[in-house]
Formats: C-alpha cells, sequence, structure tokens
C-alpha cells in the first residue's frame, strides 16, 4: 500500500467544512468553501505537532498559504472528477477497511483476523514467562490473590530484578527451575491464544502486564522477533556421545565426524554414508532424512546451521548439537505459502481455535444489541431454523414457496430483519455443508445475526464517530492530493522534455561546476623517465602515447585520467589548490599535466534531477497561480491577525 500521507501529510483535510452562507466568522474562504479559524487552528496544531525540528515548524500564517494550496489542488481534483474514478474509490475502499478495525474490535471469522493470523504467522517470537497458578474453579478472593502476587513480582522485575531469576524463585511452571522460564521461539498456534496474542504486542526487551489463560497469570518477557523462513528438509550424518561423555569422548565423536566430512569431499555419497554410519539409527535407515520442520520446531544449534544452508544439496562441516556431532545436507526448502494458498487452513484453525475466534466477540455484540434496543422473537426463529432444516435437498437450499418470507425475526435501531435475509444468506453456504450437519443451522443463524450488527456497525462509522470520519476524510484528500500532483506536476516533469530543455536554458546558471582541473595524473618508474615523459609531453604527445613511444615494460608507467574539483584528489590539491603533499606522492617520479577549468554550467544531463525539482516547483507555482484564479481565495485579514497573535 502506497503512503497517502503525502508529504508528511503536510497538509490535511478541511474536515467538517460547509458552504461559506453556512458559516460565520470564516477565516478564509476558497471557491464556495469557508473555513473557520476554530477549524484551521485544530488542522495545523495536528500537523505542526508532528513536525520535530523547531526549525521547520510552521507559524499560522505560513501554514495557512500552504493550507490553501492543497485545498486548491483537492478542489481540482475534484472538479476533474477524480474522486469517481473506480480505482480512487477502490484505494479509499481499502483504507477505510483499514481504518475501521479499531471501532469493529473482536470481530472473528472474517478476513481481518485470518490476515492477522497470516501476518503472524510471518514472524516468530523468543519470550520468557513466569506463572502464578489460578486453579480452575477459583474463588475470587484466590484469583485477585494471584493478580496481585503476580504484580508485584513484576514491580520487582521492573526494579531491577532478572526476569530468569524471578522465574527461577516464583514461577509454578516446573520447567522454568531448568530454563529460567525461556521458551525458545514460537510462531502462532503454539500457545494459548491470549498467551500468543501477548507475545506479539509486547514489545521487544519489555515485560507485560499479567496474562490470564486457563493455567493462571502470565508474565511475559519478549526476547526477540524474527522473521519466519518457511520449513527444510534434511539429512544428517550423526556421531553420537553421551550426556556425561568425557572431553577425550566428545573428541573422538568429533574426530569421526571429521572423517566422514572428508570422505563427502572427496566425492563419497551422502545417502551411503549416512546409512552405513550414522549413529541416529531411526533416520539412518531412511538415508539419514529427517521430517521436514520450521526453524522454532528444532534445536538451535541444529537448526540455525541448518537453515544457513543457501542451496540444495549443500551440506554443512560437522556442528556440534549437544548431543553429537552431525552434518547436515539441505534436500529442499519451501518457505512459507502465500496468504491465499493458506486462507481456508487459517479459517478452519481459527474455528477449532476458541479462544481466538470468540474472543470478546460476544461481549462486543451484546454492547450493540444493548445500544441499538434489539429484540428478538424467539418463536419465530425457531419456527424458521426448524423450517430451515427440511429445505436441504441434495446439495442444494430449496425453499418452498409457502413459506412466509416477510415475517419480521429481529429489529434493532430502524433496521427490521426479516426471513427474507437470513434465507437469502443460507444460499450462501455450500449445501453439502448444510446437508451434512443440519443441526449447525442455530450456529449458522447466530453467526449471521452478529454479524448483521456489525456490519450495520460500519456503515455508521462516520455517523458515529467524528474522529474516524476526519481521519477519513485526511486520507480521502490524501489520495487525490497524490493522483493530481502525479498528474499535473511529477508526470509532465518528468515527461515534457522540451519544457525541460528551455527550463534549463532559463535557469542553467543555476547549477554551476566548481573550478575544476582536466587532465592526467603520470606516476613514473624513476627521476630519468619523469624527464623523458615531461618532454614528451610538452612537444605535444597524448599522456596515454608515452608508453608505446618510449616502448616502456608494462609497469613503469602509470597514468590516472579525470576531472577533478577541489577536495577530490590529494595530488591535484597539491599542485593547484595549496594541499599537502601526499604520503604515497614521489614529486622527482610524477607529475600532472591538463588545465585549469573555469566554473561553467552543468550539462543537463549532468543536473538533470535537479533541474527536474526545480522544474516540478515552477510548474506547481504556476498551476497554483492559475488555481487561485479558478477558485477565488478571500482571507479575513483580521481573523488572521488574531489568529497569528494567539
Amino acid at each position: 500500500m502506497r503512503n497517502i500521507l503525502i508529504l508528511g501529510l503536510l497538509l490535511t483535510t478541511l474536515a467538517g467544512m460547509a458552504p461559506a452562507q453556512e458559516k460565520k466568522g470564516a477565516l478564509v474562504t476558497i471557491g464556495k468553501t469557508a473555513i473557520t479559524p476554530d477549524e484551521f487552528h485544530r488542522i495545523y496544531e495536528r500537523n505542526n505537532a508532528n513536525i520535530q525540528d523547531p526549525e521547520n515548524k510552521k507559524t499560522a500564517r505560513e501554514y495557512l498559504e500552504l493550507f490553501i494550496n492543497f485545498k486548491l489542488k483537492v478542489m481540482e481534483a475534484m472538479h476533474l472528477g477524480m474522486d469517481t474514478v473506480q480505482a480512487f474509490k477502490t484505494e479509499l475502499e481499502g483504507y477505510r477497511n483499514e481504518l475501521s478495525t479499531p471501532y469493529l474490535t473482536n470481530i472473528t471469522f472474517n478476513d481481518q483476523l485470518v490476515k492477522e493470523t497470516y501476518q503472524r504467522m510471518l514472524k516468530e517470537v523468543n519470550a520468557s514467562h513466569l506463572l502464578v497458578e489460578v486453579p480452575d474453579g477459583a474463588s475470587p478472593a484466590d484469583t485477585l490473590a494471584a493478580r496481585k502476587k503476580i504484580m508485584e513480582i513484576r514491580e520487582e522485575i521492573l526494579g531491577g530484578l532478572d526476569f530468569g531469576d524471578a522465574a527461577v524463585t516464583y514461577s509454578q511452571d516446573p520447567s522454568a527451575q531448568a530454563n529460567k522460564g525461556d521458551l525458545g521461539w514460537f510462531t502462532v498456534f503454539q500457545m494459548v491464544y491470549p498467551f500468543e496474542e501477548a507475545a506479539y504486542t509486547t514489545p521487544v526487551g519489555e515485560v507485560s502486564m499479567p496474562v490470564r489463560t486457563r493455567f493462571g497469570y502470565h508474565l511475559l518477557k519478549v526476547n526477540g522477533i524474527r522473521e519466519a523462513q518457511g520449513e527444510i528438509h534434511v539429512a544428517h550424518i550423526m556421531k553420537i556421545y553421551a550426556p556425561d561423555a568425557s572431553p577425550a569422548q566428545k573428541e573422538k565423536a568429533r574426530q569421526a565426524a571429521d572423517s566422514l566430512y572428508h570422505l563427502l569431499e572427496g566425492g563419497a555419497s551422502f545417502t551411503r554414508l549416512a546409512r552405513e554410519n550414522s549413529d541416529d539409527e531411526r533416520s539412518a535407515a531412511n538415508n539419514g532424512e529427517l521430517p521436514w520442520f520450521s526453524r522454532n520446531r528444532m534445536i538451535p544449534a541444529f537448526a540455525d546451521p541448518a537453515f544457513a544452508l543457501s542451496n540444495d544439496g549443500d551440506y554443512t562441516r560437522p556442528i556440534d548439537s549437544g548431543f553429537g556431532f552431525h552434518i547436515i545436507k539441505r534436500l529442499e526448502y519451501r518457505p512459507l505459502p502465500a496468504f491465499d494458498q493458506v486462507k481456508r487452513e487459517l479459517e478452519e484453525r481459527i474455528k477449532r481455535d476458541g479462544e481466538r475466534s470468540e474472543h470478546s466477540r460476544e461481549a462486543f455484540v451484546a454492547d450493540l444489541k444493548n445500544e441499538y434496543h434489539f429484540t428478538r422473537s424467539e418463536e419465530r426463529v425457531e419456527r424458521v431454523l426448524a423450517a430451515g432444516k427440511t429445505w436441504i435437498s441434495g446439495d442444494s437450499l430449496v425453499i418452498p414457496a409457502d413459506f412466509d418470507q416477510s415475517q419480521l425475526l429481529f429489529t434493532f435501531a430502524n433496521q427490521k430483519i426479516t426471513a427474507r435475509e437470513w434465507a437469502d444468506h443460507l444460499k450462501t453456504i455450500p449445501g453439502q455443508q448444510l446437508r451434512n450437519d443440519p443441526g449447525m443451522l442455530p450456529r449458522y443463524y447466530h453467526a449471521w445475526e452478529n454479524e448483521t450488527l456489525i456490519r450495520y456497525e460500519e456503515s455508521r462509522l462516520e455517523e458515529k464517530h467524528p474522529d474516524f470520519r476526519s481521519l477519513l476524510q485526511e486520507y480521502h484528500d490524501g489520495i487525490l492530493l497524490f493522483n493530481i500532483s502525479e498528474r499535473k506536476i511529477w508526470q509532465k516533469a518528468a515527461s515534457d522534455s522540451v519544457g525541460l530543455a528551455a527550463f534549463y536554458e532559463t535557469n542553467k546558471g543555476k547549477y554551476l561546476w566548481p573550478e575544476r582541473y582536466q587532465g592526467s595524473i603520470v606516476r613514473c618508474a624513476s627521476p630519468q623517465l619523469k624527464e623523458e615523459a615531461e618532454t614528451l609531453v610538452d612537444s605535444g604527445v597524448d599522456p596515454g602515447e608515452i608508453q608505446d613511444v618510449l616502448r616502456l615494460p608494462d609497469g613503469a608507467l602509470t597514468i590516472s585520467r579525470g576531472i577533478w574539483e577541489k577536495g577530490e584528489n590529494p595530488v591535484i590539491d597539491y599542485y593547484l589548490w595549496e594541499g599537502s603533499l601526499p604520503v604515497d606522492w614521489n614529486e622527482t617520479t610524477g607529475f600532472i599535466t591538463g588545465e585549469k577549468m573555469a566554473p561553467a554550467p552543468k550539462a543537463l544531463d549532468e543536473s538533470r534531477g535537479y533541474h527536474i525539482s526545480d522544474y516540478q516547483q515552477y510548474l506547481e507555482e504556476q498551476w497554483v497561480r492559475e488555481l487561485r484564479r479558478k477558485y477565488p481565495v478571500k482571507i479575513n485579514k483580521k481573523l488572521v491577525k488574531q489568529l497569528a497573535d494567539g
């Protein structure tokens, strides 16, 4: 997605503007649109607050001019119908969908949740945790005591206690005594959902607030986040040593692995060596092959070198895993699948993950039902659901002609939802799915009822939330600003070769080459050769021909040609611009030859980027003047003065 906050959103929307005749005390009127001081001040403050460098902050008067120019461009874009183009509507709708997410929290079984899960699947988190157990059926007092305890532990950690030491001391997870709470790397679906949520939202290095799961209260410390790397299929040859092996025994295993490695380097078959020499009997029987694994599913000492192999067929030197020495051969690698390839699988896994799919969704819908005075006809709903079971015929849905689709199922706000809408929804569910489990109809109905409320809520976001309306308007105007600027300025400046050439001729004195030196730096093998070379140059011989003229062997003379500004070459600086003598320069064997070049305009090709930038500015200035003639601007100087004074 392109960044529509063009130029850092230098200028934002005129949110809430109205025609001039409906506004009193307008600070400025642009065409038929009026802006009050309060409206302008709100936008000015928001934009100026985002500028960190004090030198770049604008006064209200300076910003007003930029603001007017911005609005003129947006007005022109709308006059040209750029806001009616389908591509614009599609892009704005995409932004709207993204912006609506915080206002429609915990909506499950939809693309947003599936996409979130996929995005998390692209990352792996390394975290440590500490657990204070809360038994099933614990009383409120016991639950409160557990939370109080874990908050006290958190305060100790924030006060300087090492997280690992805290896990050893306080955690009721038995493994903490050995691993200090370190869970290693994991990704989605490998932890219970509340735990996963905290792991993916807690910044690296920070300690989470208490997280409640069915096991109790947890504290998490996120140690790192990395890109997931898909899965790898490898074979290995292993020489095992015992957990209590002595250094000599480990060395013996290492030497055995080294010997096998040298055989591989000599062309021996990996398959044969694995089958005949690997101490991992299970994989040896399968030519050393291991099941596919992701990086977080294998110990780092093995996974890291395996994933470091660049190509199928590559193999490692012997590596020590703590269990033995391995030679790992990459057989095949498969990256993470594209979203479309796993979307259905993710949807099904989310459905099976009750904590993920239902997390606060019901509470959100309950709030909507309360706000909109939701009422349901329980009797009609039960009757319709019972009838629905008889509509399933094979893989089709057949609704009897005499079924009363006008009967009211539920109402909320000003909406009256009938059996017709429910029947239409049923038609979107595969008939086979309904046939296989008609008992699911009540659940389908419940989900549809909730989604009906959520869709209605989404349709009212602009009406209910002025901040959402304002932000969406910023995106609306930002897209138009980008599109019309691209058409009127950027593309024209890049493609208008005639106009650019004419602009260059008018302004070529702006970008000058400084005084330069064009010539050669000649290094000779001896003072005598230097004297001969200088004589030839003085007689008109090109420095590049000296070697042939004198029939010199390779290396007897070197020449560096170029054009240098002051500061670009220490030898040239020494002779022309009072630089210090370079440590690697010998005046008895070297000389320069050439001439100074007076300051001169850069050719267009030498300064195209600068001239295109200036040409864009020129085109913009011309365009803004045209727009100001087209859309008259009236400024209330008295209010501007008050704004500036304030």
